[in-house]
């Protein structure tokens, strides 16, 4: 039994190598007494005096532990003494102990399609999919960024921004999607958030109610349908071929969705690029029926041939499209910035709700930022890198056709990946298992589509991987991928 008026221990020593106090001790052991039931509901504790002169220590210290319970709904006081409060859910003694809890628990239905069929995460393994080339980033450059925007920053700055973001990064993305990609905006179209998922969870939560219809790319980015699937929304799967995503035709007439999200400029996985007609058609067809289309920009930023791909939000005056991208593929992944171009006729609607659901932090990072893009830093740094990647991408191309058909490699005008299809039948997630033990973290192609006839194949980042090793890794994948089929 617990006997609250064992003597305490005045040396006694935490785990983490700190001293205890007597109050602490004290109070620790009336309250295990009560959560274990050893002290019922109603049971009469004694007097402060009383219980201090047993114990022998200051009243003082018992009157702070009775105190301090009283404060936390253990026990009450009233003038006819201390008494345990009643306490609901607790064990009594006399009582059977408590069932305990399975060891698995079931997680909320929406999660099933990624429960069962799991993206293994981005690491810094070779040929990882998503990664930049983290070691060629100018750290120097950017430190300075930095310093200049701690001579800026200001007590006010220690408090919730702007709800949209700083204006100063706002103007600078402005500037700068208009001239690269060809976007129509101001800075106050548009609003800054950690990244493009919260871009993605923000579209949702100012455009949809739960069970509203989402057209998805197929196969397509699994970061967009976790934001869809939290939302509850109703997500409908439309093929990708050659020409990027591919709508029925009575697709529109059936069941017209509330938003449509794209990755025209670089579909994911595929590479493919959405062809002018189908732009121009969705975006009709989207303002004909209320709808919405989200561009995420994905490595628009890297093109290794021809011109960079125009934005399709600028293809017209007012398209319905909420233009999103990020700077974790141009920058560095754990900036967590990114932005949402929002249509002229919504942001005037929208900004009083934007001052109740959005909390701007990271104003150091943001002012940084901009005077990064501003002082030219950031132009020249992407010039760099599609230099870097587009060597990377022959560099890659050239290995897996010495080992596969140039009919399995997909992609390689833009951004920082190839796919590779694989025999149909082939057990891409095992290849995948298998590279990770040789320290190669591609994905498998099948874990981007929710259908059950999903094609096989490998998902190849190039981005953050030395020219040099490229052709040893596709040799790995190459034996691997052999070593499964004869299986």
């Amino acid at each position: 039994m617990l006997d609250i008026t064992e003597p305490l221990k005045p040396d006694a020593i935490s785990p983490d190598g700190r001293p205890v106090s007597l109050q602490k001790q004290l109070t620790e052991r009336i309250q295990q007494a009560i959560l274990s039931g050893y002290l019922p509901a109603d049971t009469r504790l004694m007097s402060s005096r009383a219980l201090a002169k047993e114990l022998g220590i200051s009243r003082n210290t018992v009157v702070n532990v009775y105190e301090h319970l009283a404060a936390e709904g253990y026990i009450l006081a009233d003038r006819q003494g201390t008494r345990v409060a009643p306490v609901s859910g607790l064990a009594s003694k006399a009582t059977a102990p408590m069932q305990s809890r399975p060891d698995t628990v079931q997680l909320a239905t929406r999660l099933t399609p990624f429960i069962t069929n799991p993206l293994q995460p981005e690491s810094d393994a070779l040929l990882s999919p998503g990664m930049p080339a983290i070691k060629e980033f100018p750290i120097t450059v950017w430190r300075r960024a930095i310093e200049r925007a701690n001579r800026q920053f200001m007590p006010r700055m220690l408090g919730y921004g702007a709800p949209t973001g700083e204006y100063a990064l706002r103007d600078a993305i402005a500037t700068h999607l208009h001239v690269a990609r060809g976007v129509r905006c101001d800075p106050h179209r548009i609003v800054i958030t950690e990244g493009a998922r919260q871009a993605l969870e923000l579209c949702v939560t100012l455009l949809t109610d739960p069970g509203d219809t989402v057209w998805m790319e197929e196969p397509g980015y699994r970061g967009a349908k976790a934001a869809f699937s939290a939302g509850n929304l109703h997500m409908e799967m439309m093929k990708v071929d050659g020409e990027g995503v591919c709508i029925p035709e009575d697709a529109w007439q059936n069941r017209a969705p509330k938003l449509i999200y794209l990755t025209p400029a670089h579909q994911y996985p595929t590479g493919a690029v959405l062809s002018v007609s189908r732009r121009l058609s969705l975006i009709t067809q989207a303002a004909r029926k209320n709808a919405w289309l989200i561009e995420d920009d994905y490595d628009g930023d890297f093109r290794h041939s021809g011109g960079p791909i125009a934005s399709m939000q600028g293809l017209t005056e007012d398209a319905p499209v909420f233009y999103i991208g990020s700077f974790s593929k141009t920058m560095f992944p754990s900036l967590k910035l990114g932005y949402v171009v929002f249509p002229a006729n919504v942001m005037k609607q929208a900004s009083t709700v934007l001052n109740e659901i959005m909390r701007s932090g990271q104003q150091l990072q943001q002012l940084a930022l901009a005077d990064f893009m501003k002082s030219g830093e950031f132009g020249r740094h992407l010039g760099r890198m599609r230099r870097l990647y587009r060597e990377r991408q022959r560099i890659l191309r050239q290995a897996l056709t010495e080992h596969f058909s140039p009919e399995q490699v997909l992609g390689g005008k833009s951004g920082m990946h190839l796919t590779l299809l694989l025999a149909p039948g082939t057990d891409d997630k095992k290849i995948v298992s298998l590279a990770r033990q040789h320290g190669i973290g591609v994905q498998a192609f099948s874990s981007y589509s929710v259908s059950n006839d999903a094609a096989a194949g490998l998902v190849i980042g190039y981005g953050n991987t030395p020219a040099e090793v490229i052709p040893e890794a596709v040799s790995v994948l190459a034996a691997l991928s052999k070593q499964e089929r004869r299986f």
